[in-house]
């Protein structure tokens, strides 16, 4: 069975409604309510599909009332069952990006560095925007940096190299001062390894991983970490020439065996991968190296070299700060600032991750990167998102080690500031009904007319023709059960007061002549058939209908379908949806 809100959460999504029409004199916005119970009530986040519906038909009434019986009764029914929501409550205003600690202006430089086991998703965008967004601010770089050393548990994706790119380039508007790609350059990191070999600060491990745990964890020193620098250099050797079998022999960094932490004890940072039969994606790479460096070592190395200053980084990755400052401590270089952030949770996005998505995509459970239903930037690019609204999203939040959980209601409405002061109107008829329409009390408009956005007349007019003979509108199947509701009356939006009998409809009034439910529609000389693609309940469907024609619209602008929400108009009779 569907979820049902209990009586006492309904009460109270109908007054932060309420408080919501008023605080914007009866036009409250779905997104704002939406973001309130989500805040207010965290266990009601699991059902958020549902609570989209709910909320926005209550959001409708409380802007109803408003309409009907002016904004004082909005305020009357708060002051006597809710007062609380009226009290002005002061809130810190939001400053955005807190400033980076010991940062000099002109001599920030951040990185980026996704692997690119596939383009970027929603949630790698933060990494993007909050580097971008320090690099402009203290004028520095920011680097984006390919972490594809990895050819087994997460092989690259070639092609996700340049969609990355691409998706930076879109995202915030220019590329990245540089790109880095780390398998081009596996002969620095065996330079870096020979050197702190011969320093003495790591050395080539020949026992099986079993072997070594048992060190590990009686916090003792291996056999093979009192070989001389000289000895691990021939041992070195014979892995760079592919002596030794992957699992074989390691290089480890020489630390502490003794320190509290067990991840940190002559941690690995080389090691042999099977290139032969699992080769590098990258055509000028492939079998070319058989000993890979591991992610925290390369990673470091390459932070040195290009001069990073701060480092932004979630903080499950605080036991790679502290090996990669161990490392530092061997060269005696000075780490990076190290600045943490918690995970941001989405509520509607669910467990998804690049590899899994990635899977899915090669059996077929999705159409590619930019299925609607994924997470992915290239998704949120093909609905239409606005680049700025999500670079707003993360800006707004911040850095903060708190976990956040944010439900898409809140991306929906700094995407809507964004958008909608220049997104043309438009009527989209889903399931359409064909009636006549015929003069009744009054005579039939030739001209329809109305505003291509209601609050801006330079964005100029919708205008259509309408025939003088056999007039045929469209009306969407449900809305003849909201006329039935009414005695078969409706109001056509902008048009006319109409009766409807059957599968014919008369006039009684171009004016409103009395409280009607108003319906979008259709004439038939000046719409097409079309499509809007949507998810409902994990699942693409294509929804059939018409479309009005407009010359203010081209193919990949957004519009707003009225009384259904914001789309895309993806090509010429196609749509996709964007949110409401």
């Amino acid at each position: 069975m569907p979820w049902v809100p209990d009586s006492k959460l309904m009460e109270n999504i109908f007054h932060l409604a309420i408080q919501n029409s008023l605080q914007y004199e009866g036009k409250g916005q779905l997104s704002s309510v939406m973001g309130k119970v989500m805040g207010t009530f965290p266990e009601a986040r699991k059902h958020a599909k549902e609570l989209t519906a709910i909320i926005k038909d209550t959001v409708e009434e409380a802007n109803n009332l408003a309409e009907e019986k002016g904004i004082a009764h909005l305020k009357s029914i708060l002051e006597k069952n809710a007062p609380e929501l009226l009290e002005k409550k002061v809130k810190e205003k939001r400053t955005g990006l807190p400033d980076l600690k010991n940062a000099e202006n002109g001599k920030v430089v951040l990185r980026f560095a996704p692997n690119p086991n596939g383009p970027l998703s929603f949630g790698h965008s933060r990494g993007v925007v909050i580097n971008s967004e320090y690099a402009k601010r203290y004028e520095g770089k920011w680097i984006l940096r390919f972490d594809d050393t990895d050819t087994v548990r997460k092989p690259p994706l070639p092609e996700a190299y340049q969609l990355i790119q691409d998706e930076v380039q879109w995202l915030t508007g220019k590329p990245a001062d540089k790109v880095v790609i780390a398998s081009n350059r596996i002969e620095t990191y065996y330079e870096f390894a020979s050197k702190l070999i011969k320093k003495g600060g790591a050395y080539v491990c020949t026992l099986s991983a079993d072997a070594f745990r048992e060190f590990r964890q009686n916090k003792t020193n291996s056999p093979d970490r009192s070989r001389s620098p000289e000895e691990n250099l021939k041992l070195w050797e014979k892995m760079l020439n592919g002596d030794f079998s992957p699992g074989e022999a390691v290089v480890r960094i020489k630390t502490d065996m003794t320190l509290p932490n067990p991840a940190l004890r002559d941690w690995p940072a080389l090691r042999i991968q099977d290139t032969e039969n699992n080769p590098h994606p990258r055509n000028e790479i492939k079998s070319k190296y058989k000993v890979w460096p591991l992610l925290d070592f390369q990673s470091a190395i390459e932070d040195h070299l290009q001069g990073v200053t701060h480092i932004i980084r979630g903080k499950d990755l605080m036991d790679s700060t502290r090996k990669q400052t161990l490392l530092y401590n061997h060269f005696e270089w000075t780490y990076p600032e190290t600045v943490y952030w918690g995970r941001v949770k989405i509520h509607e996005f669910g467990g998804f991750s690049t590899s899994g998505m990635r899977n899915d995509i090669e059996e077929g459970k999705y159409r590619g990167w930019d299925d609607s239903r994924l997470p992915t930037l290239a998704s949120m690019r093909r609905r239409g998102f606005s680049a700025e609204g999500l670079r707003n999203f993360w800006i707004e939040l911040a850095l903060t080690q708190k976990d956040i959980s944010a439900s898409m209601a809140t991306i929906y409405s700094h995407n809507v500031k964004i958008i909608d002061e220049s997104t043309p109107r438009l009527f989209f008829v889903r399931e359409p009904i064909e009636i006549n329409l015929e003069n009744g009390n009054e005579e039939i408009p030739r001209v329809f007319n109305t505003q291509v956005h209601p609050e801006d007349i330079k964005l100029g007019l919708r205008k259509w023709e309408i025939s003088k003979e056999n007039t045929t509108i469209y009306l969407e199947k449900k809305d003849l059960e909201l006329a039935k509701n009414n005695n078969y009356k409706i109001r056509l939006k902008d048009f006319a007061d109409i009766e409807i009998n059957g599968n014919k409809a008369k006039i009684n009034s171009i004016n409103p002549s009395e409280k009607l439910p108003i319906i979008h529609w259709l004439d038939s000389n000046n719409c097409t058939k079309a499509t809007l693609e949507t998810t409902i309940e994990d699942e693409l469907e294509l929804i059939h209908g018409m479309l009005e024609k407009s010359n203010h619209v081209k193919v990949q602008s957004i519009v707003q379908l009225e009384r259904i929400g914001y789309a895309k108009l993806e090509h010429e009779n196609e749509l996709i949806f964007l949110h409401d």
